[in-house]
């Protein structure tokens, strides 16, 4: 088990609401896990006017978010894991004179014996960071001749290459990359991180995990909600820019790399970038058009409610053509993967919230039993990421009686199978990762460019494209009739259940 060493986390932004629903919770689960060092404490910053105890009331005391946990676990043990909980006002501006947060953390320090060792954490808006981050050095915070100094970000990482790289430069002026943690929640799910030890683990995957076993790989991520009261941001952003950029591409680059020398977290990093930079660049207008796919949600009725189009939505524009489908083909160039297609999409509003991964498997090269209905039933490796976390592999078996009739069986693993093991949260995992200084589920800079450089040319072409078309789709169907389109042959999308093992099939309208 990796050491933690004493420490202390200081939050930025810690009135928001992504602390009391996300932070506060994980921070008291790996309290309570004895996960956390014993000197150990968190300390808020923003710029609301809140004393320690205030602030403890607010997320821990009174939050909704902890409500069963306060029935759990009683008042001392809340008590004990609330002392170690404090509260900065930075006043009305986050660019001001952080002499009065230094004093208290130096207080702090003293009384808790955290050793100079201390995380900054931006829940902040991005324009934010640069601002933080200088306010920071002024004091001296950044320099680690006494401890180490760690900055954790939220993304988004940038709006496009060119504010990504912008925004990158802005940190490296104060942090050395070492000591930047930009993180994405998808990455602290178990399934996700399942992927390495799926691939390179085990002997019966490696060897076929390239062009002369695959015929295609699928990804989808689709959610059954849709941009909720998050309209007016949602409309500048777009599913490509909200869901593919970052956490899609980062499932795609764990799919897609080569085996890394080792498990630390530089070497799998390195792999994962070299495998997002072999990515094959669409620019032409053609291949654009015919490899990329974009939609928008129509209002429907869902189970007997009238559900409103993306364009009615709070903060849309009438005539936004803002996709919230995105499907998109692409290739990769390296000898593993040289002419197999990825199919990738994500949307809001669709029959069920499901994420997983779909490795489908070339047919035999030679058919014995020709009459046997085994035609369009490819094997798969279906890896579920979200719900009903698992792994299930579609094989063919003989159905019982004369002839050699096959039909497909499931073979299946279940995460809810562990009775034993508590599966830690996404920010569970991540936040105990920045504690211990492992960064291997952490995006580094050169990661983040290289995904821009692959998603730009499709945002350029989708804005000012001379052949650009935002296809309609009723909520509650899984996206615009004309999707199958790009996947060829007898090939189509596998339309997934709630439960892994469920015969993908098309929704029904109530």
């Amino acid at each position: 088990m990796k050491h933690t060493a004493d420490q202390m986390l200081i939050i930025f932004g810690a009135s928001g609401d992504l602390t009391a629903r996300k932070l506060v919770p994980a921070l008291f689960n790996l309290f309570k896990g004895r996960h956390a060092p014993k000197n150990f404490v968190v300390l808020g910053a923003s710029r609301s006017n809140l004393t320690d105890e205030d602030f403890r009331k607010k997320v821990i005391f009174e939050s909704g978010y902890l409500e069963n946990e306060r029935n759990d676990n009683g008042v001392e043990f809340m008590k004990e894991f609330a002392d170690k909980i404090f509260y900065e006002d930075l006043g009305s501006n986050y660019d001001t004179d952080y002499a009065g947060l230094k004093s208290r953390i130096e207080d702090l320090n003293t009384a808790h014996n955290t050793k100079h060792n201390f995380i900054f954490y931006l829940s902040t808006p991005p324009n934010l960071y640069e601002i933080i981050s200088k306010n920071l050095s002024d004091q001296g915070l950044t320099i680690e001749k006494k401890g180490w100094k760690r900055l954790i970000v939220e993304k988004p990482f940038g709006y496009n290459l060119e504010t990504a790289k912008k925004l990158n430069n802005a940190l490296h002026e104060y942090f050395r990359e070492s000591q930047i943690y930009r993180i994405d929640h998808y990455l602290g799910k178990e399934t996700v991180q399942n992927l390495l030890v799926t691939r390179f683990a085990n002997s019966i995957f490696e060897p076929l995990w390239n062009r002369n076993y695959i015929h295609h790989v699928e990804i989808t991520n689709a959610e059954r909600v849709g941009v909720e009261k998050r309209g007016g941001y949602y409309d500048k952003s777009g599913a490509l820019r909200d869901m593919f950029q970052n956490h899609l591409l980062q499932i795609i680059s764990l799919v897609v790399m080569e085996p890394p020398i080792g498990d630390n977290a530089e070497e799998i990093r390195n792999e994962k970038v070299k495998a997002l930079k072999s990515l094959r660049i669409m620019r032409d207008e053609e291949t654009l058009f015919s490899h990329t796919i974009r939609g928008q949600y129509l209002a429907a009725e869902i189970d007997g409610e009238e559900v409103k189009g993306y364009r009615e939505e709070e903060g849309v524009d009438p005539e936004s053509t803002t996709e919230t489908y995105a499907a998109i083909k692409f290739f990769v160039d390296n000898w593993r993967w040289a002419d197999v297609p990825f199919y990738v999409r994500t949307a809001k509003r669709m029959p069920t919230k499901v994420t997983e991964v779909v490795i489908h498997f070339k047919s035999s090269h030679h058919h014995i039993f020709k009459d046997s209905g085994i035609n369009n039933k490819d094997n798969k490796l279906i890896i579920r990421i979200q719900p009903d976390e698992g792994v299930l592999i579609k094989f063919g078996v003989k159905v019982p009686g004369q002839g050699f009739k096959v039909e497909r069986a499931n073979l299946d693993f279940y995460y809810s199978s562990l009775a034993e093991t508590r599966l830690m949260t996404a920010y569970e995992r991540l936040l105990l990762d920045a504690m211990q200084g492992d960064a291997t589920l952490y995006a580094r800079a050169d990661e983040v460019e290289a995904a821009w450089e692959f998603v730009d040319p499709i945002l350029e072409y989708w804005k000012n494209g001379s052949n650009v078309i935002t296809y309609g789709y009723s909520a509650g169907m899984w996206g615009p009739s004309n999707a199958d389109d790009l996947i060829g042959g007898y090939y189509m999308w596998r339309n997934p259940g709630e439960q892994l093992a469920d015969d993908p099939g098309f929704c029904v309208l109530s």
